[in-house]
């Protein structure tokens, strides 16, 4: 990927409204400045986005995933303003892990944007929790038991790719299990799982430092004191992870559980499926089965109720709204759980500063906007939208 010569970027900073000048210098940011200019679109880093399950038509977790599928995926997730990414395999055979690993790692390979824009995989399953409500959309058929040697041979079809995994501590060989990723310098999130408090701190205790979509994959009626949310919530050594689509979590369960956590232990993913972005209707999926997307990215099981959820259609743009009109966030801590709280967990990607790489985005917004529209993205300081 050949890089842009020096360049200045204007924008307005999202945490102060002032204006501000990004120069880049090749890849990286060379200076920053704040000065006022008149241009009216925000700027800041480009969104990082920890779990991508698809998007745009391009699903990861198909049948079968090849090459082009990767590639196609990330000129998605660029015009919906996201430069950083773990593209997400659920729950299937081994055999099928495998191949999509491999996949990627191909991808990575052959195309320099796809290995600048992948920081890694996210392996969410199989280890997770069997029963109906918290395995959620996931093949009850393919879930099993944590495996060292499972892992291993991931890591290996992946070329070390594999850089987040989420799974059930209720299974015994959990915090053996977790020990072995995070010395391997894996990080382990809990989720999909009804484990009690004494499973969740034991996999804590052994090293697992996030929860997967806090609040989702669960069984819709709850102990209102005994249920694995109460632990996650209150545990400080953990981060939740949250979708902030407006579908997924009420705006009360999203801004108590940020309460809860402190924004400096928050960060938002959009988990899209591969229907997120495409025209309202009825879909089969070879997951989800028959599902309907209705035209406000409300994915839902087409049984005639559209009650259960059947998994998240917007990016990670639907949840700026959501953050500063519905929960009551500023619009620069909104940006802050997008880029910098993500990018935390991945080597410290998504942050705006002199020496970092030159990922930025620029879009239109005001408070009475359904949604963000992104302007522009430049990756590694190459203009790509």
């Amino acid at each position: 990927m050949s890089a842009a010569l020096s360049q200045r970027i204007l924008g307005r900073d999202p945490s102060t409204g002032r204006g501000i000048v990004v120069t880049t210098e090749g890849e990286l940011i060379k200076a920053i400045e704040f000065v006022e200019h008149g241009e009216k679109q925000w700027l800041s880093a480009g969104f990082v986005d920890l779990q991508v399950n698809g998007y745009a038509g391009q699903d990861l977790n198909g049948l079968t995933l090849d090459v082009a599928t990767v590639q196609a995926l990330c000129q998605a997730m660029l015009k919906v303003g996201v430069t950083t990414f773990l593209p997400t395999l659920i729950t299937a055979p081994e055999a099928r892990l495998i191949a999509a690993l491999r996949s990627i790692r191909e991808a990575c390979v052959l195309y320099p944007e796809v290995a600048a824009m992948v920081a890694g995989v996210h392996v969410e399953g199989p280890h997770i929790g069997p029963e109906d409500g918290p395995r959620g959309a996931h093949p009850a058929a393919d879930v099993r038991a944590p495996s060292v040697a499972e892992f291993e041979r991931w890591q290996v079809a992946a070329g070390g790719l594999v850089k987040l995994v989420t799974l059930s501590p209720h299974w015994p060989e959990a915090p053996a299990y977790i020990r072995h990723l995070v010395k391997a310098g894996v990080t382990v999130s809990l989720g999909h799982t009804s484990a009690d408090a004494v499973q969740i701190e034991a996999a804590v205790d052994a090293g697992a430092t996030l929860s997967t979509h806090l609040g989702n994959g669960s069984h819709a009626m709850l102990n209102r004191r005994h249920n694995h949310l109460w632990p996650q919530l209150a545990d400080d050594r953990l981060t939740a992870m949250f979708i902030a689509d407006g579908h997924h979590l009420t705006p009360a369960q999203l801004k108590t559980m940020l309460r809860a956590k402190g924004l400096e232990r928050s960060l938002v993913v959009s988990d899209t499926v591969t229907l997120g972005g495409l025209p309202a209707g009825k879909y089969e999926t070879p997951i989800g089965g028959k599902v309907e997307l209705r035209a406000d990215g409300f994915l839902s099981i087409d049984d005639g109720t559209g009650n259960y959820l059947a998994g998240a259609a917007l990016p990670m743009t639907a949840a700026i709204p959501v953050l500063v009109n519905q929960v009551g966030l500023t619009l620069g801590e909104a940006i802050a759980l997008l880029t910098v709280a993500p990018g935390r967990q991945v080597g410290g990607r998504g942050v705006l500063a002199v020496g970092q790489p030159a990922d930025l985005m620029a879009f239109h917004w005001d408070s009475s906007s359904v949604r963000p529209e992104v302007a522009s993205v430049w990756l590694r300081g190459r203009s790509v939208v």
